[in-house]
């Protein structure tokens, strides 16, 4: 074989497969590289961003991250994660939910559902822990596991869970998943009534058409006061929504005979 030849073929073997990597390899995750590398992606054209956390980020310098900005906008809320499955409290929770609200971040609790232990338990546990106030964003479940329920039973335990919840606080739950998650389990228009947490990484806009509330848009990001990656989130519309979204001081009432006349 000519020379010219094996140089000729070398180089498109090697062409073909900078062409593959680039495609099937730096494509995908270039947004997730770039934040680790200090360029998170964050999205334009949004006014209010938040973000979310567990006992993951450790100690947290609430002063610090009072005045953290995202794309020169400040952080206007934090959801913050309370209890998971029927035994687990986050270690930071109360610490957390406090220092938000002292710091004038509309606060929000989040619950991790395990599919596969009894879904009203779980709800009993999350409201036994849990007190919300007037001000606050309603509680959220946050499902990304079908464990060994298939798409049926595992609509019917969710519902359960925010049927419990909303009729103790007198407000539609928060649910947060993945996009991908809720198509295959959670499709049921039954669902598009509660407010919609979509997680979504390391694009530049949604491609998800229905109504969404909050974007959790990178678990890679960095903000003053927090050591670490964070997940940052954007809400979709402006901080008066967002407000108008948290619990009313009639609705806190309500909880709270509720609560004395389930006692």
């Amino acid at each position: 074989m000519p020379f010219w030849a094996l140089v000729a073929g070398a180089t498109l073997i090697i062409v073909g497969y900078l062409v593959f990597f680039y495609r099937c390899i730096v494509t995908p995750f270039s947004f997730r590289w770039q934040a680790i590398y200090g360029d998170a992606n964050d999205p334009d054209g949004f006014e209010v961003r938040g973000i979310d956390l567990s006992h993951y980020q450790d100690r947290i310098d609430w002063e610090r991250v009072r005045n953290a900005k995202v794309q020169r906008v400040p952080l206007r809320f934090a959801f913050i994660k309370a209890t998971e499955g029927t035994s687990i409290i986050d270690e930071n929770f109360n610490e957390n939910f406090y220092q938000a609200k002292r710091n004038d971040i509309v606060r929000g609790a989040y619950h991790f559902f395990v599919p596969d232990v009894d879904a009203r338990k779980q709800a009993q546990f999350f409201m036994k822990q849990v007190h919300l106030e007037a001000g606050d964003l309603p509680p959220v479940l946050d499902v990304e596991k079908s464990g060994r329920l298939n798409p049926a039973q595992l609509k019917r335990a969710v519902r359960t869970w925010l049927d419990l919840v909303e009729k103790h606080y007198g407000v539609k739950p928060i649910l947060y998943t993945g996009y991908s998650f809720k198509m295959k389990y959670l499709s049921d228009s039954v669902f598009n009534q509660y407010p919609y947490w979509i997680a979504h990484y390391y694009v530049n806009q949604l491609s998800y058409q229905g109504k969404w509330h909050f974007w959790q848009y990178t678990d890679v990001g960095r903000i003053d006061g927090i050591e670490g990656h964070v997940d940052c989130n954007i809400f979709g519309g402006t901080l008066q929504q967002l407000r108008d979204l948290t619990i009313k001081p009639e609705e806190e009432d309500e909880i709270g005979l509720a609560a004395e006349t389930a006692e």
